[in-house]
């Protein structure tokens, strides 16, 4: 599921104000190894966190249904998960990496909610739309300097864009195949017996 995050963000990227530029998206980790490597405009969106909405958690079953309505399998409801990215701009230049920052915002602003049919594989089937938020404060236990840090590079303006996502929760149990039948009722005389009783039928 992570990765078609991954594919969905990277789609918005290069379909909105980048598409037909030169400017790529990469999910590598900005270390110094990789900032000396690149030599074009780059758009780097490094997944630093992976955490449970636990706020989100929900008890109980969901059917899963078919065209007709009819339940086909039920399944524990999906657990959320916030995916936190860097989003940080690559140039020669920090007024160009400004600029790239801002087309970033300009891109992502107007979906801060993803409906189903702007998802993909797995994720577009659950049939849920998925927040994001760009901009907000990482968490308390994780500091942009602590970040950098670790990375080894030069603290630079990013932008943190978080996708809270579904991930399926498993077992699913097949539903039995379902009731197309009603029930037949007859009603039995004060001597106990059924004779010229009428069936009457329930619908399911």
């Amino acid at each position: 599921m992570i990765h078609e995050v991954d594919h969905v963000l990277k789609g918005l990227l290069r379909g909105g104000v980048f598409s037909g530029t030169d400017v790529e998206v990469s999910f590598e980790a900005p270390s110094r190894d990789w900032a000396a490597r690149r030599n074009t405009p780059t758009i780097n969106a490094y997944l630093y966190d992976i955490r449970e909405d636990t706020e989100r958690r929900q008890r109980g079953a969901v059917s899963v249904k078919d065209a007709q309505g009819i339940v086909l399998k039920r399944r524990q409801p999906p657990r959320w998960f916030r995916l936190s990215y860097l989003l940080t701009a690559w140039t020669k230049r920090p007024e160009d990496e400004h600029r790239l920052l801002s087309a970033v915002m300009a891109t992502l602003l107007p979906h801060e909610v993803l409906t189903p049919s702007e998802l993909t594989g797995a994720l577009a089937e659950l049939g849920l739309s998925v927040p994001i938020t760009i901009g907000v404060p990482p968490a308390e236990s994780r500091s942009l300097a602590d970040i950098w840090s670790a990375l080894g590079g030069e603290l630079k303006p990013s932008l943190d864009v978080v996708v809270t996502a579904p991930f399926p929760a498993v077992p699913e149990y097949a539903a039995g195949p379902p009731v197309t039948e009603g029930a037949g009722v007859r009603v039995r005389g004060l001597d106990g017996s059924l004779d010229g009783s009428p069936e009457r039928h329930h619908r399911p």
